[in-house]
C-alpha cells in the first residue's frame, strides 16, 4: 500500500482560493469532548516540559510533530470518527501549550531574579491577555498570509506536521519511538540528582593551577535529546561558545585576577579577594556578564535582521483586508483583539498603582509593540518556521525601548522594573503565540480543518499554558533564585532581560564586561557564525552544552554509520520521535521530583562511595547512550522495504 502524503498543490502552484485541501468536500468541524480532553492534557504536558527545559537550557523543541504524532495514536483509540481533523486539533493545542511556554521563560522568571514575587492572578491574566491579543492580531493577517500567499510562504514545519499527520503510520512507529523515549528519560531521571538522588549524575573536572579552568557533563536525558533534535551543526557552535569562555577568556581573567593585591575584591562580591577567585567565581562574577552581552548583541543584531521582514508585515497589513476573504467570520477575531487591548490596559492600571501616565505610556506602547511583532513572528513562521523565529530579536529590542522610555520618564526604582517587567511578558508571549498560533493554522488550511474551531481550540489550549507555566514558576521561586555556576536553572534569557532592565535603569551594570560581549557579538557575526548560539554555548553551564552536544554527536554517528539513505532518514525521523519522548519524559519527572524537593517529600541525599563518584556518573552516561542508540541501530532497511509492499 501506497504511503499517503499531500498532494503537490499544497505546496504552491495554485492560489490559495481554489486551493482543495486534502481531505476534500467537508464541514471541517473536528472537536468533540474527547478531542479536547486529549487536547487539553497534550497542552498541559507540553507547556511543563518546553517551560521545564527553556528554563534549563535556553533552548525549547516545537510541539506541532511530536503533537500530530502522540494525536495520531490516541485519536485511533478514542475518537477515531474524528480522524484527521480531530489530529489537527489535537497538534494545534499541543502547539498551543508550547508556545505560552516558549514566550514567558523569556521574562517572567526575570521578576523572581530582580527580588521580587511572581502574583500568579496577574501572571495569568497578562498571558490570557497576550494569547487573545495574539489570535486577534494573526486573524488580521491570515487570509494574506495564508490564502494570497500560498505556495509564496512555504511555512517549512507547518507542511512537515501536515505530512505527519496524514501518513498512515504517524501513530504506529512513532508514537511506539516517543513512549520508548519517554520511559527512558523518566527512569534515567527517577534515579538521579533531581528526583531519588540515588546516583550522581554529573561528572566534573576541574584545575586550581595557575591555568584555572572547569569543566563538568550532566548525564540528563532530556538535554541529550535536545541535542539529537537540533543536530551537530548548531550543538557544534554552542560548544564552540562554551569552550572559548571556560578555556579561554576564562582562565586569562583567571591570570590576571591572581596579581591583585589583597585589597581588591570580586566586583559583585566583596567576601572574595580577587587572587582567590577560583574557576567557579571567575564564572559567575564575569564569564556570565560577558555572555549575557554576546545574547544582547545577537538579540540587536536579529532586530536589524528584521528592518526587511517588517517592512514587508506593514505592507502586509495593508494589503490583508484587501485580499481574498476567508470563510470564516472575522466577528470573534475583533473582539479577541479588543479584549485583549482592554485587559492589559486594566492590568497596567492595577500592577502600575493606579499611575495612570505608566498605564497609558507603558500600556500603548506595549501594545504597539506587540501589534508590530505578532504579524512580523507570524510572517516569519512562513518563512523560517515558529521553532527558528527569532523571538530573542525582537523581545530585546522592544525590552530596550520600553526601558530607555522609562529611564527617561523617571522610574527607575524596583516596583517600576516589575511593571517593566510585566510588560515584556505581555510582549514575548503575543510574539511568541503569534508565530505557533499561524504555523498552526496553515496546518489546519491544508489539511482542511476550520479556521474559527482552531481559534477557539487553541485560545483554550493556550490558556492552559498559561495556568501551567505560571503556575509552575511560582511553585519553583525558591529554585530560580539559586545562582552560581551551576544552579538548577541557567535562565539565560531571563537573566539577560533581568540584568539589562535593571542595569539600565540603575547604571549599575558592569559595561566592560557588558561592552565586551556587544563587540564579540558584532566579531563572531562578521565571522557568519549565529552570534546567538555560540552565547547560549558562552553563557549555559558546561555541563548543559556538553551533554547537548553528546545528544548531537549520537545522531550524528547514526548518520555517518548508515550507508543506506532511506534506512538512515528513517532511523534519523525515529531518533528525533524517541528524542521528543525523551525530553517530555525527563521534563515531567524532572518538575514532579523538584516539586517533591520544594515541599519536603523528598530529602535531599548525600551520596559516598561508588555512587557518589566520576565513575558512576560514567557508567550511567554509557547506559543512556546504549539505551538511546540501541534501538535506533536496530532499524534496517527492510522495514522500509515492508512499508513500500504494503
Amino acid at each position: 500500500m501506497k504511503k499517503k502524503t499531500l498532494d503537490h498543490s499544497a505546496y504552491g502552484g495554485v492560489p490559495g482560493e481554489k486551493y482543495h485541501p486534502y481531505i476534500g468536500k467537508h464541514d471541517g468541524l473536528g472537536g468533540n469532548a474527547v478531542i479536547m480532553i486529549i487536547g487539553a492534557i497534550l497542552a498541559i504536558i507540553f507547556a511543563a516540559s518546553t517551560a521545564y527545559s527553556g528554563m534549563k537550557a535556553g533552548l525549547t523543541v516545537s510541539a506541532g510533530i511530536p503533537g500530530a504524532i502522540l494525536g495520531s495514536g490516541l485519536v485511533a483509540v478514542f475518537a477515531k470518527k474524528k480522524g484527521i481533523l480531530g489530529v489537527n486539533l489535537i497538534q494545534g493545542m499541543s502547539s498551543g501549550g508550547e508556545s505560552i511556554a516558549s514566550g514567558m521563560i523569556y521574562v517572567l522568571p526575570a521578576i523572581v531574579l530582580i527580588g521580587r514575587k511572581i502574583n500568579f492572578f496577574y501572571g495569568f491574566l497578562v498571558g490570557v491577555a497576550a494569547v487573545a491579543f495574539a489570535i486577534g492580531v494573526s486573524n488580521i493577517v491570515y487570509n494574506y498570509l495564508i490564502i494570497t500567499e500560498h505556495g509564496i510562504l512555504k511555512y517549512p514545519e507547518s507542511m512537515a506536521i501536515a505530512e505527519t499527520i496524514v501518513a498512515s503510520e504517524a501513530g504506529g512507529e512513532s508514537l511506539k519511538m516517543m513512549g520508548l523515549g519517554f520511559g527512558i528519560g523518566g527512569l534515567i531521571t527517577l534515579f538521579t540528582n533531581q528526583f531519588l538522588g540515588l546516583f550522581n549524575s554529573t561528572i566534573s573536572f576541574s584545575s586550581k593551577k595557575f591555568y584555572k579552568w572547569s569543566m563538568s557533563t550532566e548525564v540528563n536525558p532530556m538535554l541529550l535529546g535536545l541535542g539529537f533534535i537540533i543536530g551537530i551543526k548548531v550543538s557544534l557552535i554552542m560548544m564552540a561558545g562554551m569552550l572559548f569562555a571556560r578555556f579561554a577568556v576564562g582562565p586569562l581573567i583567571s591570570y590576571f585576577i591572581a596579581m591583585a593585591g589583597s585589597s581588591w575584591h570580586v566586583w559583585n562580591d566583596a567576601s572574595i579577594q580577587l587572587n582567590q577567585a577560583n574557576a567557579d567565581v571567575v564564572i559567575s562574577s564575569y564569564l556570565k556578564y560577558i555572555g549575557a552581552g554576546m545574547m544582547l548583541g545577537g538579540g540587536i543584531i536579529g532586530a536589524i535582521k528584521l528592518i526587511p521582514a517588517i517592512k514587508q508585515s506593514i505592507s502586509a497589513t495593508l494589503k490583508a483586508k484587501k485580499s481574498a476573504s476567508g470563510k470564516d467570520s472575522d466577528k470573534g477575531s475583533s473582539i479577541l483583539l479588543l479584549g485583549g487591548i482592554i485587559l492589559i490596559l486594566i492590568l497596567a492600571f492595577f500592577f502600575s498603582n493606579n499611575n495612570i501616565m505608566i498605564m497609558l505610556l507603558g500600556g500603548i506602547l506595549s501594545i504597539l509593540l506587540s501589534f508590530l511583532f505578532v504579524i512580523v513572528s507570524a510572517r516569519m513562521a512562513g518563512l523560517i518556521g515558529a521553532s527558528n523565529n527569532p523571538v530573542s530579536g525582537m523581545t530585546i529590542a522592544s525590552m530596550v525601548i520600553l526601558t530607555l522610555i522609562f529611564a527617561l520618564c523617571g522610574w527607575t526604582n524596583t516596583d517600576h522594573v516589575q511593571i517593566l517587567l510585566t510588560f515584556g511578558v505581555f510582549i514575548v508571549t503575543a510574539i511568541s503565540v503569534g508565530s505557533g498560533y499561524m504555523q498552526t493554522q496553515k496546518v489546519s488550511f491544508v489539511i482542511g480543518g476550520s479556521k474559527n474551531e482552531m481559534s477557539k481550540y487553541y485560545l483554550i489550549a493556550g490558556t492552559i499554558g498559561t495556568i501551567v507555566v505560571v503556575g509552575t514558576m511560582v511553585l519553583l521561586e525558591p529554585q530560580l533564585r539559586i545562582t552560581g555556576s551551576n544552579p538548577p536553572f541557567a535562565l539565560p534569557q531571563a537573566n539577560l532581560i533581568a540584568a539589562l532592565t535593571q542595569g539600565i535603569m540603575s547604571n549599575k551594570l558592569p559595561w566592560v564586561m557588558i561592552i565586551s560581549g556587544l563587540v564579540l557579538a558584532v566579531t563572531f557575526e562578521m565571522f557568519g557564525l549565529p552570534v546567538m548560539a555560540v552565547a547560549l554555548g558562552f553563557y549555559l553551564p558546561a555541563s548543559t552544552t556538553s551533554i547537548i552536544f553528546i545528544g548531537a554527536l549520537a545522531r550524528l554517528i547514526i548518520e555517518k554509520l548508515t550507508k543506506d539513505k532511506s534506512t538512515r532518514d528513517h532511523r534519523v525521523s525515529s531518533g528525533i520521535s524517541l528524542s521528543s519522548g525523551l525530553v517530555a519524559g525527563a521534563s515531567i519527572l524532572g518538575l514532579i521530583g523538584i516539586f517533591l524537593h520544594v515541599f519536603g517529600v523528598l530529602k535531599d541525599r548525600t551520596l559516598t562511595g561508588f555512587f557518589a563518584s566520576n565513575e558512576m556518573a560514567w557508567v550511567l552516561l554509557v547506559i543512556m547512550l546504549i539505551c538511546v542508540m540501541w534501538p535506533l541501530f536496530r532499524i534496517h532497511d527492510s522495514q522500509n522495504k515492508k512499508d513500500a509492499k504494503e
